[in-house]
Formats: structure tokens, C-alpha cells, sequence
């Protein structure tokens, strides 16, 4: 089975004395972050960033740590992403991928509840605060 190794972004802001996270929606109407194939000629963090400019139309300065690594299957393979979190400096009006995706701002324990991928959510919720996923929306995520 194929590896396709993508990167993406955990977009992030402060609102209102709270962290707040940047959605998109896939091609299939579910919510995730802004993620895609790392490029050749590209590092895993700037792949990350472009694919926010694309899909969500936001820019940042994206972190030099990953946050987190999940699979999901895909293109009859299997993809692997490292995740960055990138606090949001600019939002365009505009974006290349505007005509088919959607993007909403979040608080924290929305975005848990939007996001279908247990393990994304986790890495999200480490990363934000000290929670884990409680073994109640374990079991309502299966």
C-alpha cells in the first residue's frame, strides 16, 4: 500500500482571551485543518502553510515543532500527516479554494466536536490544554 506523506496546519488566534481554531470542510462536506502532500521542493512546514493559503486562505507563522502525526486512508493508500499549529497573522477575503470549501472559526471543544478524526482531535486538545478526550466521546466517536 501506498505512503503519501502530507503535512498541515492547526490554524490558531486568540479571541477574546481564548484560543480560537481555523475549520475547513473537505471535498466531502466533513471539517479538518488545511493539509496536503509535502512538495518536492518544499519543507513539511512550508508545504503546510501554502496549503493554508489555498484552502483556508490564511497565512502564519508556522511552528518549527510537529504537534502530532495521524493517518487516514486515502487515493487507495495511506496518508500520513504531520501536524504544525500556525498562529493566523493574516486572513484574505479571498482564496483559490473558496469556491468549495468553507472555513469557520472555533473554540476549542467545538472543534472537537466538529472534527470526525479521534486522533486529530487528541493531538488538538494536547497541544491547546492539558484535557484528553473523555472515555464518553471516545465511545460516541466510533
Amino acid at each position: 500500500m501506498e505512503i503519501f506523506d502530507q503535512s498541515g496546519v492547526i490554524p490558531f488566534r486568540k479571541y477574546k482571551g481564548k484560543i480560537e481554531i481555523l475549520l475547513v470542510t473537505t471535498r466531502k462536506g466533513n471539517w479538518t485543518i488545511p493539509k496536503g502532500i509535502i512538495e518536492d521542493n518544499h519543507t513539511p512546514q512550508e508545504s503546510a502553510l501554502k496549503e493554508s493559503v489555498e484552502e483556508a486562505g490564511v497565512w502564519g507563522i508556522v511552528s518549527d515543532n510537529i504537534v502530532g502525526t495521524y493517518k487516514y486512508k486515502k487515493w487507495g493508500g495511506t496518508c500520513s500527516v504531520k501536524v504544525y499549529t500556525m498562529d493566523v497573522t493574516k486572513v484574505f477575503k479571498k482564496w483559490e479554494e473558496d469556491h468549495f470549501r468553507e472555513r469557520l472559526w472555533v473554540p476549542l471543544d467545538k472543534a472537537v466536536e466538529m472534527i470526525k478524526k479521534k486522533k486529530l482531535n487528541k493531538i488538538i486538545l494536547k497541544t491547546f490544554t492539558n484535557k484528553t478526550l473523555s472515555k464518553k466521546k471516545k465511545h460516541n466517536d466510533k
